[in-house]
């Protein structure tokens, strides 16, 4: 077997080497060849005793070459040689006797029959070798060159590029952030048809634009030689400024939403799959960042490959019942009592150590992990409020919001655990309302539908609009804490947050403020009149058995304060 493989690879190496010779170098070799075979042939036949045997026969062999090499023009030249060659071949060498005039006419003609036959269907056999590579070179669709023409062409420009002057090959990866909503709206088609438009747009780009290639429904990978840094810096940007300009699809003008990642030949990325995988992660890169462009950068690779290994002990952890939910209460201001909980997501490690949601949420909001991880939340949370009884809220990503199947089972895991839809509020931010505003509104709708409260987690800080307040089935506005924080000195923050919570009240929305430090802060959201209050004044996200405990030790000196109170207003005392 490695044998074989040993043999496979030379006769591949042997095969590359010969395409890579020059077209009239091969041309010259195989005509000696061709040249040397009708020369042996005719001594073979005439050291054999004439042409009164078969061996004449064997002149085939450089015409069927020819036709192979040649087509059918250059096997019939042969085939006219051989059987000149053949003609001045006695019938019988010992006795001299000549061939008969029809005898090799006969044998000159069915050389000619059969090198034109074989010249034919040679071609006919090249042309759909010709045309099946090129179909497996091209994207099926829309016409574009595809990952097999990138990978091919790439590996030619890399053997090619000296990386002189700090100039070489270059990749730019163009992804199409808003094709969805585009096939959507137009159909399936539009997709192909833009990606055609804006690869014609792109070749504006210049000389250094070697190709343009489909590699995905979304994305187009653009091959740049000779480039530097800063040239091909210079061209993605040209790239971005080129896609804010109008596409017409069917008819249709579009301004589409790009992101690039490229890269650049370097020493350590001299193969066509590296320098596309750096593209990529650079793409990625400029995807998270929110950012329309990055270059590739050798830190890039490193925390792909940190979430990656995340990601997998995200999922192991899950198996493994590392995961808890923690709760922070929610107070009343008016009363000072605990009016409800916020379930937050902590994960325990095999060492025992508590890694912060910031560490981890992020990466798995952005995978279908979010599913499991959520359903997790889910469960704890109705089940804390069986139990215990309050009012439990919970976070909810875009991804949870557009599925339908986890919406579905929030419900039955409700009337399973048999709890008050009312004692459940899902929190959601603006970034995920805005992301599909329609489809949104829609999800919400269905939450609202199941009884459950819906609120506005983190309001004012990402894209607040009053037009959606008026629109959106929402119950309740969680001001952030960015508000929050200058309210013990600055008039102005104090004057935006009244004007937030106006807003809210308006609407008949119930408001919470987040973020709540000191006993100023407190205060201050008193005054303004706000509903509720959360943050570490009061306590931090507790497990159920300190959160339990810290509740009836809350609870125990209200009812001290509550009975000092009264007592005081028997006695006519007037409180401090």
């Amino acid at each position: 077997m490695a044998g074989m493989c040993r043999i496979v690879h030379a006769w591949r190496a042997a095969e590359q080497w010969w395409r890579s010779c020059p077209l009239m170098l091969r041309h010259a070799c195989q005509g000696l060849v061709l040249a040397a075979l009708l020369l042996l042939g005719t001594a073979l036949v005439h050291v054999t005793g004439g042409t009164q045997y078969a061996y004449p026969y064997l002149m085939l062999i450089p015409v069927l070459l020819a036709g192979a090499w040649y087509t059918w023009y250059g096997s019939l030249l042969v085939a006219l040689a051989a059987g000149l060659l053949m003609a001045v071949i006695p019938l019988s060498v010992e006795t001299g006797e000549p061939q008969d005039t029809l005898n090799w006419m006969i044998r000159l003609g069915l050389y000619l029959i059969i090198g034109g036959f074989a010249g034919g269907l040679f071609e006919r056999l090249r042309q759909s070798y010709l045309d099946a590579e090129l179909a497996s070179r091209t994207d099926p669709r829309a016409g574009l060159p595809n990952d097999i023409a990138l990978e091919a062409d790439l590996a030619r420009w890399l053997k090619r590029s000296t990386r002189q002057d700090g100039r070489g090959v270059g990749v730019v990866l163009v992804r199409v952030e808003d094709i969805g909503e585009i096939m959507e709206a137009l159909g399936a088609d539009a997709s192909d048809e833009l990606m055609v438009a804006i690869s014609n747009r792109l070749a504006q780009l210049g000389p250094n634009l070697q190709g343009s290639y489909r590699v995905s429904g979304a994305e187009l990978v653009l091959l740049f030689w000779p480039v530097g840094y800063r040239e091909l810096e210079r061209l993605a940007r040209r790239v971005v400024d080129l896609g804010e300009d109008n596409l017409v699809t069917l008819g249709v003008p579009l301004r589409v939403q790009l992101v690039l990642g490229s890269s650049l030949q370097g020493a350590g990325n001299a193969t066509p799959g590296s320098l596309i995988r750096e593209a990529r992660i650079a793409m990625l890169a400029a995807s998270e960042k929110h950012r329309a462009h990055c270059h590739f950068q050798p830190s890039f690779a490193r925390r792909s490959l940190q979430n990656i290994r995340l990601i997998a002990r995200v999922r192991r952890g899950l198996a493994q019942g590392e995961f808890e939910l923690h709760y922070q209460p929610k107070l009343h201001l008016a009363s000072g009592r605990v009016s409800g909980f916020e379930g937050l997501i902590r994960w325990r490690d095999e060492s025992g150590a508590l890694i912060a949601p910031g560490m981890f949420m992020p990466k798995v909001e952005n995978t279908t992990l979010i599913a499991p991880v959520t359903r997790f939340v889910m469960r704890e949370a109705c089940h804390f409020a069986r139990r215990h009884g309050g009012k439990v809220s919970i976070n909810f990503s875009v991804r949870n919001l557009m599925d339908d199947d986890l919406l579905d089972e929030f419900n039955q895991l409700v009337e399973e655990t048999g709890i008050s839809p009312s004692q459940l509020e899902v929190e959601i931010t603006e970034s995920a309302l805005v992301h599909d505003l329609f489809a949104a509104k829609q999800a919400l709708e269905r939450i609202r539908g199941y009884g459950i409260q819906v609120s506005i987690d983190d309001f004012g800080t990402g894209f607040s609009s009053f037009e959606y307040l008026r629109h959106l089935p929402i119950t309740g506005l969680k001001i952030d804490r960015a508000f929050v924080e200058g309210l013990e000195k600055d008039e102005r923050a104090r004057k935006l947050m009244a004007c937030l919570i106006d807003v809210g009240h308006a609407l008949d929305l119930e408001v919470t403020a987040e973020g709540v430090e000191t006993l100023g802060q407190h205060r201050a959201l008193q005054a303004l009149g706000c509903d509720q209050a959360q943050g570490f004044l009061y306590s931090k996200a507790l497990p159920v058995e300190e959160l339990l405990a810290w509740h009836h030790e809350r609870e125990r000196l209200l009812r001290q304060d509550d009975a000092l109170s009264r007592r005081r207003e028997s006695r006519n005392v007037p409180p401090r």
